[in-house]
């Protein structure tokens, strides 16, 4: 098979999201305004992205096989999916509506084509990833689990082991981090620190 050819953007923006990511919580931190009410209601976003991901990361064999059980029976990426639920919970707790669409716009700059990138090489290395495309939606899941062919109901369960081997307790500790610098935030910007 010939190698996956990417775009020269799909270089660069697999290489400098996460670096991009760092820079974009520094900047939710210098203009957040949190509040209680904000902090409570990005957790409901922010805990169902951080278990999204952990729960992807238990799955997940990468470049090894085409995962398509657990969450990837209904989108083909969870852990994505996960990160921008954990964003945009960000973005309501720092209580600044246009810190949501500069996010719009850093996932459509940068992790879409970073799908498209990711996809192209699944397609190019596991035979079975265009019928698994066509029944498993992009992004938005499906309300339930897809099913294939000559699947054992009991494969691709969740592994604690790829868990911490994908040191997915990052993305909470990270989460956490943002939380409490949010909070600290907010008690200088009231006076009380």
């Amino acid at each position: 098979m010939a190698a996956v050819q990417r775009t020269g953007w799909q270089k660069i923006a697999r290489r400098i999201r996460v670096p991009l990511g760092f820079v974009t919580a520094v900047l939710f931190l210098i203009f957040a305004r949190p509040t209680w009410p904000l902090l409570a209601a990005g957790l409901v976003l922010v805990l169902p992205g951080l278990w999204l991901r952990g729960y992807a990361a238990g799955y997940v064999k990468k470049n090894a096989e085409l995962t398509r059980t657990g969450p990837y029976a209904y989108t083909r990426n969870p852990l994505y999916l996960g990160s921008m639920g954990i964003a945009f919970g960000i973005a309501i707790a720092a209580g600044r509506w246009w810190l949501a669409a500069l996010l719009v716009g850093l996932f459509l700059m940068i992790y879409l084509p970073t799908i498209l990138s990711e996809e192209a090489f699944l397609r190019e290395h596991f035979a079975g990833f265009d019928d698994y495309a066509r029944r498993v939606p992009r992004l938005l899941p499906r309300f339930t689990a897809a099913r294939f062919e000559g699947q054992d109901t009991g494969a691709g369960a969740f592994s604690r082991e790829r868990y911490l081997h994908h040191r997915e307790y990052n993305a909470a500790m990270g989460a956490a981090a943002i939380y409490a610098l949010l909070v600290l935030r907010m008690l200088l910007l009231r006076g009380r620190l």
